[in-house]
């Protein structure tokens, strides 16, 4: 069988379907949540899209109020299912883009929009993986399920929904990574790290007053630009103007000062990545406070300021907090801070999206956070966890899953490990099975997302062998 050309004979009719979903704008919308909806009505539209596509194919569907969904082939009387998971919902737009975000386009071999990697066209992939499955007439032993989810970006409830209505999956993969397989995902930790009202520390003066700051919008980006307002006597904004050029001169950095009679206002552009990856970007909010700390601050900025420069600033992996860790299997500790914010009459806060290699403990990791946190004065919100996850080697599924892509690539396929929480993690033999290959961009999360076309059509070839080759397994 050749399952790249099954792929290249449906091109142009998944293009088409491609480009429909990328056009929903599936970014969680609590203003137009409501039944039936309940990550907004963008997400609602993406999931009742990808679910009238199977229905139409004449796959059974179902959908679980609008938080999940799946479509099931195979035969109904076989005891096991096979998942293949993937998730309808992006995150929100930012950053300068070439083309519309929800105007999907094709330049150069790839399409463009919000959500063509991450996870929009490998969930378009896979349905078309069991199209061709199903279209070849191709014999199945167990069932297959393409489960859809609605709330990757954020907490993960849809599948937590999943898990309460229905029966667990024998094994399966979630098209949302890279090849050839990740069978190993960090654990995480994700909460606010509170500063005290900054009102009550009135006593305290300075040069410079910090009317506000922010940087960020996701927690789990790097901060790709941030904002200071700052008010002062007018020759002391002209000598913190003059800095903030030689500091960004210097560095190399992309900052700009804009004054006005009794302000200025102090911006400054990074360069956004994943939260899994923080090395790989470079953090707006942490270099503009690396900045700004070394001035005379009224209030609780100062605190704030060399509070955040001390326990972040050049430090992805923890080791101000003493958390640092690493293993072979999944790497060091990551930690990144995708949202920091400055508001004297408001919330003083510091995010933090910290990834764990399975050697770790969170229990233990949090007892060392809160125990360095308490010397600074700070608290920490209740937490969001995920346990670390690890499919062995051994399992049935990994063997056939790397004969698939041996078969397909004429590359042997090694077992991964990523910081990234996907869909597999929720069910005890899942791994990630890509889309990306070694070595190829991801833009996931990025200005101008893409999925290269080629890609796409490599991939479902080798998602429909794969579905074939698990849904006929000895279990």
């Amino acid at each position: 069988m050749n399952w790249y050309e099954q792929a290249q004979s449906r091109k142009d009719a998944m293009l088409h379907d491609l480009k429909g979903l990328l056009a929903i704008p599936s970014v969680y919308d609590p203003e137009t949540a409501g039944p039936g909806q309940p990550m907004g009505k963008g997400v609602a539209d993406a999931l009742r899209y990808m679910l009238d596509l199977c229905a139409a194919e004449g796959f059974r569907v179902t959908n679980h109020d609008g938080l999940v969904g799946y479509a099931e082939y195979g035969p109904e009387e076989a005891e096991h299912y096979i998942a293949v998971l993937s998730h309808l919902d992006v995150v929100p737009v930012s950053g300068e883009w070439v083309t519309p975000p929800f105007e999907p386009s094709i330049r150069d071999g790839k399409i463009y929009a919000r959500g063509a990697i991450d996870d929009k066209g490998p969930a378009m992939s896979s349905f078309y993986a069991l199209k061709i499955v199903k279209e070849l007439g191709l014999p199945l032993k167990h069932r297959i399920r393409l489960i859809f989810g609605t709330d990757e970006e954020r907490t993960h409830q849809c599948m937590e929904r999943y898990k309460e209505l229905e029966p667990m999956p024998a094994c399966g993969f979630t098209p949302d990574a890279e090849f050839p397989i990740i069978g190993a995902e960090k654990g995480q930790i994700n909460t606010r790290i509170m500063f005290p009202n900054a009102e009550r520390e009135t006593q305290i003066r300075g040069e410079y007053k910090l009317v506000s700051f922010r940087a960020g919008v996701v927690a789990n980006m790097v901060p790709e630009a941030a904002e200071a307002v700052v008010a002062a006597v007018p020759d002391r904004l002209k000598a913190l103007e003059d800095a903030y050029h030689a500091y960004c001169s210097g560095n190399k950095l992309r900052g700009s000062a804009e004054q006005a009679d009794q302000t200025i206002v102090l911006r400054m552009a990074g360069k956004a990545a994943h939260g899994m990856e923080p090395h790989k970007g470079m953090n707006a909010g942490l270099a503009l406070i690396h900045f700004m700390k070394e001035f005379s601050w009224d209030g609780g900025a100062g605190h704030y300021l060399n509070t955040v420069d001390t326990l972040l600033y050049d430090d992805v992996y923890g080791c101000a907090m003493g958390i640092d860790m690493e293993d072979e299997i999944s790497g060091p500790l990551t930690i990144n801070s995708g949202i920091l914010q400055y508001e004297p009459q408001g919330e003083t806060f510091f995010h933090i999206n910290l990834r764990f290699p399975i050697c770790g403990n969170y229990d233990d990791i949090l007892k060392k956070i809160s125990e360095k946190l308490a010397v600074y004065r700070l608290e920490m919100e209740p937490p969001s966890l995920k346990k670390p996850h690890y499919v062995p080697e051994s399992h049935p599924m990994i063997r056939a899953l790397q004969e698939t892509y041996l078969a397909e690539t004429g590359e042997k396929a090694e077992l991964l490990s990523t910081g990234g929480g996907t869909y597999a993690a929720h069910f005890p033999m899942g791994v990630a099975f890509g889309p990306l290959f070694p070595g190829m961009e991801s833009t996931a999360h990025q200005p101008n997302e893409y999925m290269d076309i080629e890609l796409l059509l490599r991939s479902t070839a080798i998602y429909a062998r794969a579905v074939s080759e698990l849904c006929n397994l000895e279990l």
